[in-house]
Order: structure tokens, then C-alpha cells, then sequence
């Protein structure tokens, strides 16, 4: 069974060049770092906030799930949707959450370039297509990060995940054309049973995060959100989201 669907680019992440020490250099790896982003934040700051030796809730944490393959290597991590107040006590979904899936080319043994990375942005029926994603199925998703502009088409971004030939995983392949630069660039990750297991789970855990749903359900803490009359609320999707327009 093939499911396919159409979406733009979101915002990308931690940009830095390093090698991988010989002791990340497994089939896979599992990485969790305690700076930068929220596990599952707003992307809406890139500033760290200073340690709290109280162990408060000004401390940043990221988690990512991490693999470094022979071709290319991938991290899996969540982004939040940030929430606007549009009357008093009352506030909605202003920009939807997702989940980055980040590529890096390989540049030697157990190195990669982590300055060449290229992103997809996994929206959430995106993230609800890989959870129910059979052992005999694939799926592939296409964005187009200037869809509905005059730059249309210029861009193309496809990500396919397939049964491997001798069922011991999945294939991640993922296609970057850019036209204007002339360049096409190409990722090719192999997953196996464990590590889609991981993920699997992990995307099922944060797909009510970045819906906005486990924030909506838990009690809410004083509003500090910026106040925007509900007549200037426009009902639609957020159009900076890959899947908006």
C-alpha cells in the first residue's frame, strides 16, 4: 500500500560541525543532549536560559533520537505548536507543532558534515501515516517549500519509507532538488526493526504534544500570552507550516 501527500518545509535545527567519537560509532545511536531546544518546544527561541540550581523550569532540554549510518545520519526530534490568546482565558493553536527529521551527508569514516544538513517536516497525519505503517507497506510524502508562490516547484522534497528487501528494516531515502541552485542532493538511511520500533513509540508519545491536545487537557498555569482580538484571528492554518497551504 502507498500513501502520499503534499506539504511545505519547516524550521531547521542545531547547525555545528564535530566528528562522531568512535564510541557513537554503532549501527545506531541514541543521543540525548540537556541544551538547546525543549524536548518538545515552540522553536520560537534559539537562546539558552541560565542553569537554575533549584532544578526550575527555566532549564532548556533537548532530546533527539539519533542514527549514524555508512551514507548519512538522522536525528528525529519534536517541535511543539505555540499558542495565541484570543480572549481573555481563552487561547488556541496559533502555529501548528511537528516533528524535524534531519539529514547530514556523510564526509569521511565516522564523520559527518553537520553544516550541509537538509530538514522534512513531518506534519502530524504525516506522523500518524509512520505509527500505523505496516511491515509490508511504505508510504512517501512530498513538500514543496514554495507552493502556492511564484518559486513554486523550484524546490522539491520527497521522503519515501520502504520494507527492506530482506525484511530485517526499513529504508529511508529522502530527495532534496533544488533548482535554483542546481543541486540535488540524496540521503539514504536503513532502520532496523529496533530502531522503527523506537521511533514508532517516541512518535506516538508526542503526536498528542505537538497537536496541542496535552496542553489543551492539563490545567493551565496564569496567561502570560500576547492578547490578540478575536476579530483579527484569521481561521486557517499557519502558512510558515509545510502542510499549511
Amino acid at each position: 500500500m502507498r500513501r502520499t501527500s503534499r506539504f511545505l518545509s519547516c524550521s531547521s535545527i542545531l547547525e555545528r560541525a564535530t566528528n562522531v567519537k568512535d564510541s557513537f560509532w554503532l549501527t545506531s545511536q541514541h543521543s540525548i543532549s540537556t541544551s538547546g531546544p525543549d524536548l518538545v518546544n515552540d522553536g520560537s527561541s534559539s537562546v539558552r536560559p541560565p542553569f537554575s540550581p533549584t532544578g526550575s523550569s527555566s532549564v532548556r532540554r533537548k532530546a533527539e533520537y539519533a542514527l549514524y549510518k555508512g551514507k548519512a545520519a538522522l536525528s528525529v526530534s519534536p517541535v511543539l505548536p505555540t499558542f495565541r490568546e484570543v480572549d481573555s482565558g481563552v487561547s488556541r493553536v496559533y502555529k501548528k507543532g511537528c516533528v524535524i527529521l534531519t539529514f547530514w551527508p556523510v564526509v569521511g569514516v565516522r564523520k559527518y558534515d553537520w553544516q550541509k544538513k537538509q530538514a522534512f517536516a513531518l506534519s502530524p497525519t504525516e506522523v500518524g501515516s509512520l505509527i500505523g505503517l505496516g511491515p509490508a507497506e511504505s508510504c512517501e510524502f512530498f513538500h514543496d517549500p514554495s507552493m502556492k508562490s511564484s518559486l513554486e516547484g523550484q524546490v522539491k522534497k520527497s521522503l519515501s519509507i520502504s520494507p527492506m528487501k530482506d525484511k530485517t528494516g526499513i529504508l529511508l531515502n529522502f530527495s532534496v532538488v533544488n533548482n535554483i541552485q542546481k543541486t540535488n542532493e540524496r540521503f539514504s538511511v536503513p532502520v532496523t526493526k529496533a530502531e522503527f520500533t523506537a521511533i514508532r513509540t517516541v512518535l506516538s508519545y508526542v503526536l498528542p504534544h505537538i497537536m496541542g491536545w496535552t496542553q489543551a487537557a492539563s490545567p493551565q498555569p496564569p496567561s502570560t500570552a500576547t492578547h490578540t482580538p478575536k476579530e483579527q484571528i484569521e481561521e486557517r492554518p499557519d502558512p510558515s507550516l509545510e502542510w499549511g497551504r
